[in-house]
């Protein structure tokens, strides 16, 4: 049986395929070993994204600034600041030291540093956030430690509200003021 040859290849009926294991050979390559006696080997884990995402697998580790354009997923070591313009999934085994600020954020791993996102932000059992963090939804769930402070407000609204701080005197001047005419 030659492997390149212009002639077909004969078999002893027409559409049956001969196993190169058991029939005999006459070519000059080595017999084909059945996958049972290979000694085993890990299969390589599959990366399932969506195309046009990104991903930092574990053992990434990374100092400085990342900027996605996609949604992004990450179960590495962060240290630094990370803008996503989409969607940011901080995985069971990511531990991120740094400022997030998203489309969304959600959070299954370990973060110290603010978070803004300006749809949602999701922290789901078993995650550890340090920080502050600031969306128009946010969701906490059973399971998760959150420690800092916590705003719900879309972050135009933030940049629309204005905040006058009078002076200790004139504070203690309108309180009285206001008092006497009641």
């Amino acid at each position: 049986m030659a492997l390149f040859s212009k002639e077909p290849e004969k078999s002893p009926r027409p559409g049956t395929v001969t196993n190169s294991l058991t029939a005999p050979s006459t070519s000059t390559l080595p017999p084909v070993t059945p996958a049972s006696t290979l000694s085993p080997e890990p299969a390589p884990r599959p990366v399932v994204s969506p195309a046009g995402s990104a991903y930092l697998d574990r053992g990434s580790k990374i100092s400085g600034k990342l900027s996605f354009e996609g949604p992004a997923r990450i179960d590495g070591e962060i240290d630094g600041e990370i803008n996503a313009k989409d969607s940011l999934t901080i995985g069971e085994s990511a531990t991120v030291t740094a400022q997030i600020h998203a489309a969304s954020v959600s959070v299954a791993g370990k973060i110290s540093g603010d978070i803004i996102a300006t749809k949602r932000i999701e922290i789901r059992p078993g995650a550890k956030v340090n920080g502050n963090i600031s969306a128009p939804v946010i969701a906490i769930q059973e399971g998760a430690m959150f420690e800092g402070h916590c705003s719900m407000q879309s972050e135009g609204a933030r940049d629309d509200r204005k905040v006058t701080v009078f002076p200790k005197e004139e504070r203690l001047a309108q309180a009285a003021g206001g008092q006497k005419q009641a």
